[in-house]
């Protein structure tokens, strides 16, 4: 099975479409999210094999689509950004992840936001192909209909570093939806 990622490296300067955002955002959104997304403490789910178990919907996508929904209520209420789950609300998720990375705050501190900005992309694909999110060990991915795995939650983490762009890996696993 081929595992998906989006152009790493390659970013695109534009800002076309894309609304300005307010530079003391992180503060409100670290807080609200922290407040309203529990730490994943669930346990490696195991096969009677003793291998992994693999979980598909409803279960798998439970906790993505929460971590989802509180980032687009955080941005709605502290940042003022609205987010519709379309491919183009994903440049305004890389423009905020890109203002946090400019405030210079530790990964630890903003790894919460980057979740839930990373599980929104991630609904992002589900909605526009058909994708189910899958979970094994407490890792979540999206498996798009032609049978690729894609980490939307890694991609966050790997944007705030300066290395990924959801907004690419959105339109890379939707390339032939």
């Amino acid at each position: 099975m081929a595992v998906g990622w989006s152009c790493d490296g390659w970013r695109n300067g534009s800002s076309e479409g894309d609304e300005s955002f307010a530079p003391l955002a992180l503060p409100y959104v670290n807080a609200h999210v922290t407040a309203h997304v529990t730490a994943d403490t669930t346990a490696a789910a195991t096969a009677p094999d003793g291998t992994a178990a693999q979980e598909t919907r409803p279960h798998a996508a439970a906790k993505p689509v929460r971590w989802a929904a509180d980032a687009v209520a955080t941005m709605r209420e502290g940042a003022r950004v609205r987010l519709d789950y379309s491919a183009q609300s994903l440049w305004r998720v890389d423009r905020m992840i890109e203002e946090i990375r400019r405030e210079r705050a530790p990964i630890e501190a903003v790894a919460d936001v980057l979740r839930g900005f990373g599980a929104y992309a991630g609904e992002v694909v589900v909605r526009r192909t058909g994708a189910e999110w899958w979970a094994t060990g407490g890792e979540h991915w999206v498996r798009t209909p032609d049978g690729r795995l894609w980490d939307p939650i890694e991609e966050a983490r790997r944007s705030f570093l300066g290395h990924g762009s959801l907004r690419l890996l959105c339109r890379d696993a939707t390339a032939d939806a």
